[in-house]
């Protein structure tokens, strides 16, 4: 049984209903895209596109992946 101010995580709410319209996958995945594509429509520049979709992999690695995780962790933790 848990103590009355312990939240369990069950009673959580998922990650992404605590996150605004701007910052759910759909949002995340369709920027890094037109970012990436931008980057080569507008320049025609390998040397440019490449570090730009590479640091765009990262950013969706890190709030797609490893934050939800690191969130999940937390809550299982707690509860």
């Amino acid at each position: 049984m848990h103590p009355v101010n312990s939240p369990n995580s069950a009673d959580q709410p998922p990650f992404w209903s605590l996150k605004p319209w701007w910052c759910q996958p759909w949002s995340i995945l369709s920027t890094g895209v037109v970012i990436s594509v931008a980057s080569w429509l507008v320049l025609h520049r390998l040397w440019v596109t490449i570090p730009v979709t590479a640091a765009v992999v990262g950013w969706w690695l890190l709030f797609l992946v490893l934050v939800p995780a690191a969130y999940r962790s937390e809550l299982s933790q707690q509860g």
